[in-house]
């Protein structure tokens, strides 16, 4: 997974650097294929912007933003944000090849059970 830290009227630190990275691979650890994060700084007077951008397999693409007086709130939330974003697609997806009902397999291990009762 690429992770992309870009900074927008601001100077990208080594510590803000190393804090997006850990709490990146920390929330994304259930989901494995995902390609790349690109996280988004943003500083405007007194509003600290963060914005995160998911891209995954399968066309996914997951966006999240936030805004607070504080850069590690607003990181916090927007990863978090962006987290509820992709438990929900992941929940979405089906699959969609044939299965037998349980109710099935059940039925015909009884009429299995019958068939050597009988003999």
């Amino acid at each position: 997974m690429q992770i992309h830290v870009t900074g927008r009227h601001m100077e990208i630190t080594d510590a803000i650097r190393d804090y997006v990275h850990e709490k990146i691979q920390h929330e994304l650890v259930e989901f494995p294929r995902t390609e790349s994060v690109h996280m988004i700084l943003n500083v405007e007077k007194y509003r600290q912007i963060a914005e995160v951008v998911v891209q995954a397999p399968n066309h996914v693409r997951v966006e999240a933003r936030e805004e607070s007086d504080d850069l590690y709130a607003s990181i916090d939330a927007s990863v978090e944000k962006m987290v509820k974003q992709m438990k929900r697609k992941r929940d979405t997806v089906q699959n969609h090849k044939s299965r037998e009902s349980i109710a099935q397999v059940e039925l015909e291990v009884q009429a299995a059970t019958k068939e050597t009762e009988i003999i």
